[in-house]
């Protein structure tokens, strides 16, 4: 099966966090034939895949696996085959770009040991910790570096990277507004948790725009609302997910106590009888790549167009295993837009105007171009990985 042919069955049979069961299974059959030894149920559903070739660094090489609980709608001939799941993110290229990476690797002269890990669900923020929590480094050894890299609708080809802080720390919470419920005919009865969770989410706007300094960065999106059932019934309780971004600890420290005192003062003020529960459901760290490693991989990537994209408001666990085991990190951005649409682009402000026309992750109309993605994925992860091995 072609590298092509691996991406199209990917993303015709997309998995959830936890469940990639199928994906991993096959990223663990194509490292076993390429000569790697394997271990598969890391932290889950994660693989490891280890090729040593006497003394020298040892490189971990990353991708995550895991899709999306929503519905595609890209009308593309290999489109999602599973209802309400999808391929939006790119994992499915990630996973790709890896194995035909960890295939490359074992035909070129080198010396130290390549790491490839097939994380499971990075979307729900747990993946890379469950892996470390299951003796990863113990069981395989720490790496002198992590590396790897995450699709963006830039021109394939181009790659973004950044030294210092590059993805958002992510939090996660459910906010559930306690009322009384009854019938929708007299609210003078009730205590409304609609209404309460409407005044919520527009309070909820001022974090960003009246707590926080201009220098600073923030982001808060409720991005689900769900109450009641039938329009003539008061319900008992609302609930609100919410998304933060922030770079600075500071920053995400104030952010989520804005967030649990406007919950709680709102509820107050509508004359709910219990305060509202706040919950911390998932935390992504910030993604902060290492300087002097930055550089020394940029060295690797002469064939590319190489952008600094600035910090991207976007998040990403990867950080959790340069961090478990004390290495450097480096994490860029690779395109997968297919660069006729760039065509006459002539500064950089007509490129973003572009980028910011093209479905983007998450989006039920994202869709990466194979050619030359995969191509100029895996070449970006193999040029970053001889980097740092040994060359004899």
């Amino acid at each position: 099966m072609t590298l092509a042919e691996l991406y199209r069955d990917l993303h015709r049979h997309p998995e959830l966090a936890f469940a990639e069961t199928r994906t991993a299974a096959i990223a663990a059959r194509r490292l076993r034939a390429a000569g790697y030894e394997v271990a598969e149920g890391v932290g889950g559903t994660g693989v490891v895949g280890v090729l040593r070739r006497g003394a020298g660094p040892t490189v971990l090489l990353r991708a995550d696996m895991d899709a999306l609980p929503m519905a595609e709608n890209t009308g593309l001939d290999y489109a999602s085959s599973v209802d309400g799941v999808m391929h939006a993110c790119g994992h499915d290229m990630h996973v790709t770009c890896l194995v035909g990476a960890a295939e490359q690797l074992v035909g070129l002269e080198w010396s130290g040991t390549v790491m490839a890990v097939f994380q499971p669900a990075e979307e729900v923020g747990g993946g890379a910790q469950a892996m470390v929590d299951a003796g990863l480094f113990d069981r395989f050894g720490a790496p002198d570096v992590v590396l790897g890299q995450h699709v963006a609708p830039m021109p394939a080809g181009v790659l973004g990277l950044r030294a210092g802080p590059s993805f958002a720390a992510a939090d996660t919470l459910t906010v559930t507004l306690h009322g009384r419920g009854g019938h929708g005919s007299r609210p003078e009865a009730a205590v409304d948790p609609v209404v309460m969770a409407a005044a919520t989410v527009m309070r909820l706007q001022t974090v960003v725009s009246r707590e926080t300094a201009g220098g600073d960065t923030a982001v808060v999106t409720v991005g689900a609302i769900s109450a009641g059932t039938v329009a003539n019934i008061i319900p008992d309780s609302a609930e609100l997910k919410i998304s933060v971004r922030s770079y600075d600890p500071k920053v995400r420290a104030r952010t989520l106590a804005a967030i649990e005192r406007i919950a709680v003062a709102e509820a107050r003020a509508s004359g709910a009888e219990r305060d509202p529960d706040v919950v911390l459901e998932s935390s992504f760290p910030t993604v902060v790549n290492d300087a002097g490693a930055v550089e020394r991989t940029r060295s690797a990537f002469d064939g590319f167009a190489v952008v600094d994209p600035g910090p991207v408001t976007g998040s990403e666990d990867v950080g959790v295993f340069a961090d478990a085991a004390g290495v450097p990190l480096v994490y860029w951005l690779m395109g997968c837009a297919d660069p006729a649409l760039f065509a006459g682009a002539d500064s950089f402000e007509r490129l973003r105007e572009i980028v910011l026309g093209l479905p983007a992750n998450h989006s039920p109309l994202f869709a990466p171009v194979i050619d030359p993605t995969i191509e100029r994925g895996v070449t970006a992860l193999v040029a970053a990985a001889r980097t740092w091995l040994r060359q004899d």
